[in-house]
């Protein structure tokens, strides 16, 4: 290991030893009561909120996935995802954030999804609170092997070691921090990791552009790239029998720009609609401390995903100047380790072991939300709920959330075993599953009062399985059929919910009641 090498571990080390810092500092409030440990006893305040829902909603995914997209095939694919996320995460703290702090006060001081979906439909057979904890089951271990993915290219790049090591050490690591400090540790690190993240995304921006010759070198560059700073077509890289993209004399080859049409735009678009579904961020409504505090937490978050979206897909296009051709590039996996390449190449090794903190940092924020959440939906759900019937030791809740985050931890890392893998396409899957399992009803439930238990059931379940049927199987036929697995699932899980809702029985005047009474004006604490 290089003098350069170990600054930079030395500098990433630093920061970690202040993210367990956090974790100690609050982990004796976290283990008071399992509502402290999952939710943080409702005390967020709004920049924590906004800024710790961005943070562990965007991950690693942040840093290298979408910049690798835009390096590797031009802007379109990276820049309408961007688009559809920013809308996404305006809308939802605009219409969702506020309805969902009250209901979810009102409906049995519901503490998970799950609990407030079960609450909220009055159940007495725990089959919404069943189906609602597996789901988050299994798309939560999908998401956590992704983080998994992103620490083994993060450091197998950086120290040259095994990707498969490395991947474990940085697993054992994301556990080991869950246990200690829960909800409030989670969201008081993600804070933190917030602002590193934004700052090392708008460092390489600059400092990239300046290298590359000013902004026009970097944009006469993209064009001179058969569609790839294009928004309705995309670069095809040319690629060998092991998908490596071909060069000659120093230049990347590419074929004929792709078509990117309307079809393609709309379903990249509905990137968006994952964010009524997504957990980690729904959470964070019920967890802010007060209703009011919730407009500045909109604005918080929307000028943070906008700046830090928006640098991000800049970034990979700034690489593809940089580094026209580059054999840790020259794949579509190893693209996306394009901010690594650049952060190495254009800062100091201190500065740049800072930076890469803030990889580590964006995949630990997300990861631990991830296991957090994916142990509640156990524990909480499944093991008190349905086995105890409510009935279960608080402490006993407590260990069985942590014996569920081990297993969990290690199926990811199988999943995450191969080192080709894609960390866009594990989170796109991901993030499709909780979309249309979540988002559809999550909407209904909370602005249609005429949505019953059976029609909030139907709706999980098509959506939930058309999202493994429409990627597994229908997808691989080609056409229409290419298209995002969320918009159609989605969609198709509207319409369960509305057809089996009104053909059963109207819920019951007390469930009405609950729902006027959280559709009110008066500030529910």
């Amino acid at each position: 290991m290089t003098g350069e090498t170990l600054k930079i571990l030395f500098a990433m080390i630093g920061y970690m030893l202040i993210v367990i810092g956090i974790g100690l500092y609050f982990a004796k409030r976290a283990q008071a009561n399992s509502e402290n440990y999952f939710l943080g006893g409702r005390s967020l305040g709004p920049w924590v909120a906004a800024m710790s829902a961005e943070a562990s909603d965007m991950s690693g995914w942040l840093l290298m996935g979408l910049p690798g997209v835009a390096y590797w095939a031009g802007i379109a694919d990276a820049a309408w995802t961007a688009i559809g996320l920013a809308v996404g995460t305006y809308v939802n703290w605009l219409i969702v954030a506020k309805r969902l702090r009250r209901y979810s006060a009102i409906s049995g001081d519901s503490i998970t999804i799950p609990d407030f979906l079960s609450n909220r439909y009055h159940e007495n057979k725990k089959i919404i609170l069943g189906i609602s904890a597996v789901f988050i089951l299994v798309f939560f271990t999908v998401y956590a092997s992704s983080c998994f993915v992103t620490c083994g290219k993060l450091f197998s790049t950086l120290f040259g070691a095994s990707y498969h090591s490395m991947m474990i050490a940085g697993a054992i690591f994301v556990v080991v921090y869950t246990f200690i400090g829960g909800f409030l540790a989670e969201s008081a690190s993600d804070f933190m990791q917030a602002i590193v993240m934004v700052i090392a995304l708008l460092t390489i921006l600059i400092l990239g552009t300046a290298h590359a010759g000013g902004f026009d070198a970097v944009i006469e560059n993209a064009k001179a790239i058969p569609g790839y700073f294009s928004l309705t077509s995309v670069a095809t890289p040319q690629v060998d029998a092991s998908g490596v993209q071909q060069a000659v004399n120093g230049v990347p080859q590419f074929g004929a720009a792709g078509s990117y049409g309307f079809l393609t735009i709309l379903s990249t678009l509905s990137w968006g609609l994952g964010y009524f579904g997504v957990p980690q961020v729904l959470l964070r409504f019920m967890a802010i401390r007060k209703e009011s505090e919730l407009k500045r937490s909109r604005r918080i978050a929307t000028v943070w995903v906008v700046i830090s979206l928006t640098a991000a897909v800049f970034i990979g296009v700034i690489g593809r100047a940089i580094f026209p051709v580059e054999e840790t590039l020259a794949t579509s996996g190893g693209a996306e380790n394009v901010f690594v390449v650049l952060s190495q190449a254009l800062l100091p090794a201190v500065l740049a072991g800072i930076i890469m903190a803030g990889i580590l940092a964006a995949t630990i924020s997300s990861s631990d939300s991830y296991l957090l959440i994916a142990a509640s939906a156990f524990s909480k759900n499944l093991y008190e709920g349905i086995l105890k019937k409510g009935k279960a030791d608080d402490k006993k809740v407590m260990q069985i959330s942590r014996i569920i985050l081990l297993l969990i931890a290690v199926i990811g890392m199988i999943i995450a075993w191969d080192e080709d893998s894609v960390i866009f396409t594990i989170v796109s899957f991901a993030w499709a599953g909780f979309g249309a399992t979540f988002g559809p009803i999550m909407l209904f439930s909370l602005f249609w009062k005429r949505t019953t238990r059976a029609g909030a059931i139907a709706g999980m379940i098509t959506g939930g399985g058309m999202v493994f049927l429409w990627k597994l199987v229908l997808n691989p036929l080609g056409g229409i059929f290419t298209i995002y697995e969320l918009l159609p699932a989605f969609l198709l899980s509207c319409i369960a919910i509305v057809i089996v809702s009104l053909c059963t029985e109207k819920p019951s005047q007390q469930i009405l009641n609950e729902f006027e009474k959280a559709a009110g004006k008066q500030e529910i604490r």
